[in-house]
């Protein structure tokens, strides 16, 4: 009789969903198959569907529940009465005798296993019919964490049975066309994690964002996962590129964000509740949860967990803060992304804006524009008018409805994991979650636009903005000679084009890593403590809060946005510029002004190579160095290739490679290439004095432009002068291309002529180009140029 209501979850594999729920299949299976690997489950049991449907059966409820659905049916409105009808149905009942024996005798079993007279357990629901990856029921039935004794053990179930009837599961089960009576309850009991004297989370085996495959996105609080789950904190986000996880000699976490971690939930032996919200310590908020072996241990373990079953997953873990062991305690489909059409991307530009008015995390990569409804409780969900920007503090499964009928959604609290993060992306939805006061600066009727087609950070600006779309079919595109690479700049952007097959990346721009990611002259890191600027000491003390060793910041911060460029295309050349701010630039950076002179003309100024070897910048380019080596040596991706802007003379190249070498970077070693800009009339009329000293060329079209013509390329003025197809433009692009093939070196052209003009990609190709480097947008209309250029070449 045991074995009809009880399994142990040991016993259990991933077709037993019709006998204990997708939940529970899923930790048996991986107790069984991949416990060899590493992976820890914590061990326990479940009811099975049987004991469920017995359970009815005892108490005569089955008839009684299909009633009152068949009511509902006829008036929807009676949703919240049905509900509530049923479930008090439930918690009156009792348990048969032998279910009631089967549970608190394989309770017995399980605390001697443990070794304790009535352990703490975690009592979770889990539907027969979920965690398919076309109808996923997460998060709609309940869970009860830190259960204790016999009784306590039975109450529990019963409100797991119970939650199979409240109001969001039966709205879903309708839309999904589930038949209410043939979904059962299976109950899992497992060993307790005392994750709330540690940390707990969330992780995926691909990013949540862009679909990219080779990524493992975890989430990570202080306290029960519930917290990063419902989205009522900002959690630590870490990413992992898992082609290099096998590699024990890298550590390639390229992406590491300290959420602020404001509360945790903790388990309480005081008061009604089991668990209480509590305010974390400052130290707690400042620091990670995860130490990068951890991090790295949860990220193979994710990897493991979608080669076995084949496809990405959606993974609960928590750590024990006893036995400071790491955990999975839940494991199922990720739902977005594989069902996602692949021969289509969408891309949203915005054109013309308002007003900044707040920033928080973007889900998607869409743009949505409506009046804002500003609701606290679902409970106004009469007050909710279609297609309008929904604004709240957090949701949970509750939202659900008020949610499909949303143009876009806005949120105070939450994370990339949150609920209000995984339902937008399931719905299609543009949402920024973790404003922090989205609720106290949106006021309901007021028009804004919701912009996430801007990297990692999503914008809403005030008013209607002007924006289009664009479809980008990913079917028919013709394979070239001439390679067509990316031009990027953002690292958040990079993973969202990895669909293009692209040759690579030809431009990396590391001053636009450096100016949206660190925001702080590298000097004003190094000199900090002779800074005189208060008001940019304590913007640099905000930064860097969680760094002891404030150039480290720049360091670590930098590497990780160069890798996840680097990440988007490996194995494949990723070609990164170093830095190349003008004066005026570096001085916007803050306590950049104590940094840098006031030039005429920075345009032409003190930038590129020119800074790298002097006294004035040296220290700040050992920063970039190191972020470099950082990226390649220790996270591992050395597909990256090095870039030398606005190098005048060749001996100023050879004092460059001097300084790259002095600082770990020497040409030629660990694979290391290093690639000159050809953007200035001497880099063409010496390239092959410039070809003995680096690897290859990119053209930068726009400089060579401008100073071949002698037209400054910011001049409103000069406008109509200034023209990259200017014959004598041409012959300068024309030249460098010959000179830089007699010496046996690549050279590729990363200007914006190819993608505005036709048949200046023909005159590439004519002229024997090795790569073309575009914008992602304009990448399927140039490949096909090219596609046509070089059969009319022949």
């Amino acid at each position: 009789m045991a074995e009809q209501y009880v399994r142990w979850l040991e016993n259990l594999v991933s077709h037993d969903v019709p006998l204990v729920g997708g939940k529970n299949a899923s930790l048996g299976e991986m107790i069984q198959q991949l416990q060899e690997t590493g992976i820890q489950v914590p061990e326990g049991f479940a009811t099975t569907a049987q004991a469920y449907w017995d359970f009815l059966e005892a108490n005569h409820l089955k008839e009684k529940i299909a009633q009152q659905l068949e009511e509902l049916r006829k008036d929807q409105q009676l949703l919240a009465k049905v509900g509530e009808t049923i479930r008090e149905w439930f918690y009156e009942a009792d348990f048969p005798a032998p279910l009631a024996q089967a549970i608190t005798q394989a309770y017995k079993q399980l605390a001697e296993q443990i070794g304790r007279q009535n352990p703490d357990v975690a009592v979770r629901s889990s539907a027969t019919a979920e965690d398919l990856p076309e109808a996923s029921f997460a998060g709609q039935q309940a869970s009860f964490l830190n259960i204790s004794g016999e009784e306590n053990l039975l109450d529990a179930c019963r409100c797991c049975f119970a939650s199979l009837f409240t109001d969001r599961a039966i709205i879903y089960r309708e839309n999904h066309g589930f038949d209410h009576l043939k979904v059962a309850l299976s109950v899992g009991i497992q060993r307790m994690v005392r994750s709330d004297r540690a940390g707990a989370g969330v992780m995926f085996s691909i990013d949540t964002e862009s679909g990219f495959p080779d990524a493992v996105l975890i989430n990570a609080a202080w306290g029960l996962g519930e917290s990063v789950v419902q989205g009522s904190v900002d959690p630590d986000e870490y990413m992992v590129f898992k082609p290099l996880l096998k590699n024990s000699a890298y550590c390639p976490i390229i992406k590491k964000k300290i959420g602020k971690k404001a509360q945790k939930i903790v388990y309480t032996t005081e008061g009604e509740k089991p668990i209480q919200t509590l305010d974390t310590a400052t130290k707690e908020r400042l620091y990670p949860v995860l130490n990068d072996d951890e991090i790295l241990t949860l990220a193979r373990w994710a990897a493991t967990i979608e080669d076995h079953y084949g496809f990405p997953m959606d993974i609960e873990w928590a750590k024990d803060g006893i036995t400071h062991e790491l955990f999975i305690v839940q494991a199922r489909p990720e739902t977005v992304h594989s069902r996602k059409e692949d021969s289509l991307l969408k891309t949203y530009t915005l054109k013309q804006k308002g007003k900044h008015l707040l920033s928080g995390l973007s889900i998607g990569s869409a743009i949505a524009a409506g009046k804002v409804c500003k609701l606290h409780s679902t409970a106004d969900i009469d007050r909710f008018e279609d297609n309008s920007v929904l604004v709240t503090d957090m949701t949970d499964p509750d939202w659900v409805p008020i949610m499909k009928r949303a143009a876009a959604i806005v949120t105070d609290q939450g994370g990339r994991t949150s609920h209000a993060a995984i339902v937008s992306r399931e719905l299609g939805l543009p949402a920024i979650v973790g404003t922090g006061k989205g609720t106290e600066i949106l006021q309901s009727g007021q028009a804004i636009t919701v912009s996430c087609a801007e990297g990692d950070e999503g914008f809403i600006y005030e008013g209607i903005a002007d924006f289009e779309t664009q479809d980008l079919s990913l079917e028919d595109i013709p394979s070239t000679k001439t390679q067509v690479m990316l031009n990027l700049a953002h690292p958040a952007g990079a993973l969202r084009w990895w669909p293009l097959p692209s040759d690579g990346v030809g431009l990396a721009r590391m001053e636009f890593i450096i100016n949206n990611l660190i925001k702080i002259h590298p000097m004003a890191l190094i000199r900090w403590n002779k800074l005189e600027d208060s008001e940019a000491r304590q913007k640099i003390d905000e930064l860097t809060a969680t760094w002891e060793d404030k150039p480290q910041y720049f360091v670590d911060t930098l590497a990780q946005g160069i890798a996840r460029i680097a990440a988007s295309q490996y194995p494949k050349p990723v070609i990164v510029r170093m830095s190349d701010f003008k004066t005026n630039e570096y001085a916007d950076l803050i306590g950049g002004r104590a940094f840098e002179p006031k030039e005429p003309n920075p345009m032409l100024g003190w930038r590129g190579a020119s800074r790298y070897y002097s006294e004035d910048y040296r220290e700040g380019f050992a920063l970039e160095c190191r972020a470099i080596r950082k990226a390649r040596e220790k996270i591992g991706l050395d597909n990256i290739i090095i870039m030398i802007p606005f190098c005048r003379t060749p001996a100023e190249a050879d004092k460059v490679l001097e300084v790259l070498a002095e600082n770990g970077l020497t040409r030629g070693e660990h694979g290391l290439q290093v690639y000159v800009m050809c953007e200035i009339p001497s880099n063409v009329i010496l390239a092959r004095q410039f070809a003995d000293r680096f690897d290859g060329f990119s053209i930068g079209s726009n400089d060579l432009t401008q100073l071949v013509l002698g037209v400054d390329r910011d001049s409103n003025r000069l406008a109509p002068l200034f023209d990259e197809q200017d014959d004598a433009v041409k012959e300068m692009i024309a030249t460098v291309i010959r000179y830089a093939h007699e010496k046996q070196r690549k050279i590729g052209l990363c200007g914006q002529a190819p993608s505005d003009y036709p048949e200046f990609a023909h005159f590439l190709v004519q002229a024997n180009i090795d790569s073309i480097s575009v914008n992602p947008d304009s990448f399927v209309k140039v490949k096909k140029q090219i596609a046509t250029a070089e059969k009319k070449e022949g």
